[in-house]
């Protein structure tokens, strides 16, 4: 079994279990209240009609300030973090970041004309899930979910479902085929990353 077999067998119960418990100081209403700051940033950025490159810089600065980023990154990396240096690991998160800002960014690029609006929130375990409405024109409408979470000592989105998609499983196996085609080197896949997306 390669990497990406080994890391998704394990991948969906880790998904939420490797979120520790914060004795619930996030609420229904703040979750949702998150969530309606990030949707209402990106449908200005949505309704810009700057560039591509001028809109992927807007959503790389909401992401770093909505989403739990070093979780994020962090289980990006998986198994592998375990050998990475502290270094090596600041690289990665800088540059996993910049990749994921790109790569969702072009995604919400395309919903251009449309919006995203908030229909919902529900607890789940240790975590608050905010269910948002994709309305893009010539498409029928479609889910994208939020994941919220206070385990950083703020509130945060952890992880994002896109039309069933979940991101952390996806970017998990994105980064261990990186990592399998340069034989383990993390050095060489930051490198790669850095142009993906």
């Amino acid at each position: 079994m390669n990497r990406r077999a080994i890391l998704l067998g394990a991948g969906a119960a880790a998904t939420t279990a490797a979120l520790p418990g914060s004795a619930w100081a996030l609420n229904t209403s703040q979750a949702e209240a998150l969530i309606n700051s990030l949707v209402n940033e990106i449908n200005a950025v949505i309704a810009s009609g700057r560039s591509e490159n001028a809109m992927i810089r807007e959503f790389e600065s909401i992401f770093k300030r909505y989403s739990d980023t070093s979780y994020i990154a962090a289980y990006a990396m998986g198994v592998d973090g375990r050998r990475a240096s502290a270094s090596q690991k600041k690289a990665f998160s800088k540059a996993f970041t910049s990749y994921i800002a790109r790569k969702y960014g072009k995604q919400f690029r395309s919903f251009a004309g449309g919006s995203l609006e908030v229909q919902g929130v529900k607890k789940l375990k240790s975590f608050y899930r905010v269910r948002t409405m994709a309305r893009v024109p010539s498409q029928a409408p479609f889910e994208v979910d939020f994941h919220v979470s206070d385990r950083s000592g703020k509130d945060l989105f952890f992880n994002l479902y896109i039309e069933g998609i979940n991101m952390l499983l996806t970017e998990r196996e994105e980064i261990g085929a990186m990592l399998d085609k340069r034989k383990g080197n993390i050095d060489q896949m930051i490198s790669d990353l850095r142009k993906a997306g």
